[in-house]
């Protein structure tokens, strides 16, 4: 799967306050991700990541 610094994620699973959009930040073994409705910011391994997008905005 090809995600790059910038681009939107929308994953499967919504954050707690209500997002299911995320805005990366670092890709690699890990990625970092920043919540588009609150701004939190999260690290989540590049395997558990792919399983769960269901689409990938620019």
């Amino acid at each position: 799967m090809d995600i790059k610094v910038g681009q939107v994620l929308r994953l499967k699973k919504g954050h707690p306050c209500g997002s299911f959009e995320w805005e990366v930040l670092r890709t690699g073994i890990d990625f970092k991700l920043k919540c588009k409705g609150c701004g939190h910011l999260v690290m989540i391994p590049r395997v558990k990541l792919e399983k769960n997008i269901k689409e990938i905005k620019d």
